[in-house]
């Protein structure tokens, strides 16, 4: 059954319009942006810390295999320039003094995570609950992208302005929000795949956002609604056969193990509050955004948000929560460096979030229904968070 309410016609998004002009409210369909701005060369690689990946161990309490980062012979590591790191799990600071608890965290580890797919309704039969999140850790290396470099003539701001575009849409449509995060995966992996124009970007995006849909959707708009969504500046051949080219490029695969999933699994093995989650998803879907988050895991953007948004959130700890967050901390999820650095790009983006042109995240984390953490002074002061974060 298709969704109605698609024929009122609004400007298509619009990349060539002027500065002054590109403000648009969040419920419009279509954004503008400014000039495209050429650039010669985006080949400069983006330098990433040398990481201690997860690895496959065998733990002392079970004969299967989990990934974890507690191991005695795991807990340093060697950073690129030869000195040797400890390697940080979701908790920033040592867990020095838990020694005697590695050999009661596998099992425990593994009934909460059970617990938290169950609760979370991320699994049919708690049986595969483990191997699910083995996989789930595992997949999410398969389509990691080694640089954050964008095509020719595809600066910063025209990506910002079309992923704003694609929240904006993709909250009118009232899909959910695992949607929106395999369509930007969709949307990176195609920028690396194909060849498009500038002028069928939009068309793009929207493609990406309807095979998204289609993956994890129960009710689907039509061809034509998406059409008018973009104003008819595309007609439903050319957004079918862009489909078509898409699917080719990608090799039909639309597997995604989104970081939102990483995020709600963690805080429900560390009791995070109401107040902690929203903040954190707020701060995950800036990382939309940022074109600079693209090369970090989603287990990696998971972690940092949440441990930004518990230092911004500054809550009164008690015995129970920080036994919970003291376990979820064991799952390794990357080095202090690299985790410190996405809190940076995040609390800089949330500073900054409600003078921007692209303010739909804003706005849309500012209801009551989100606790309006968009609009906690914690945020307001970019000195201040990353002096936290450091």
């Amino acid at each position: 059954m298709a969704r109605t309410g698609f024929c009122d016609s609004k400007a298509p998004l619009d990349l060539h319009k002027k500065a002054d002009e590109r403000r648009a409210p969040l419920r419009t369909w279509a954004n503008a942006c400014g000039p495209v701005e050429v650039e010669e060369s985006r080949t400069a690689p983006v330098k990433i810390e040398q990481e201690h990946r997860w690895e496959r161990r065998p733990s002392t309490q079970t004969s299967e295999v989990i990934i974890l980062g507690f191991h005695e012979d795991s807990r340093t590591c060697k950073a690129a320039d030869g000195s040797v790191e400890d390697p940080v799990l979701l908790y920033l600071h040592d867990l020095q003094g838990l020694h005697s608890l590695h050999t009661l965290v596998p099992s425990l580890l593994r009934h909460e995570v059970e617990m938290a797919l169950e609760n979370l309704d991320l699994i049919w039969d708690r049986t595969y609950a483990w191997d699910m999140f083995l996989d789930m850790m595992r997949t999410q290396m398969q389509y990691s992208f080694p640089n954050a470099d964008l095509p020719r003539h595809f600066t910063d701001a025209t990506r910002a302005i079309l992923v704003e575009w694609i929240i904006q849409v993709h909250e009118l449509l009232q899909f959910q929000e695992e949607t929106l995060y395999l369509a930007m995966h969709l949307l990176n992996r195609s920028l690396r795949q194909l060849k498009v124009s500038v002028a069928n970007l939009q068309l793009l995006s929207m493609v990406c956002l309807f095979l998204a849909a289609k993956k994890e959707e129960s009710l689907l708009p039509e061809v034509s609604g998406l059409c008018s969504l973009m104003d008819h500046t595309y007609t439903k051949h050319q957004l079918l056969r862009m489909e078509r080219k898409v699917l080719c490029a990608l090799k039909f695969d639309l597997s995604f193990s989104p970081p939102l999933h990483f995020l709600l699994l963690f805080a429900s093995v560390a009791r995070c509050s109401a107040a902690v989650v929203w903040m954190a998803r707020y701060l995950l879907e800036l990382s939309l955004l940022e074109a600079q988050c693209v090369v970090f895991l989603p287990v990696q953007l998971a972690g940092a948000a949440l441990c930004l948004a518990r230092q911004v959130l500054q809550e009164c700890p008690t015995p129970e929560g920080e036994a919970a967050w003291c376990l979820a901390s064991s799952i390794h999820v990357g080095s202090e460096p690299t985790l410190l650095r996405i809190m940076h790009i995040l609390a800089s983006a949330a500073a900054k979030a409600s003078s921007q042109e692209t303010c739909a995240t804003f706005i849309k984390y500012s209801s009551p229904k989100t606790l309006q953490v968009s609009r906690h002074p914690g945020l307001n002061n970019a000195a201040g968070l990353l002096s936290v974060c450091s």
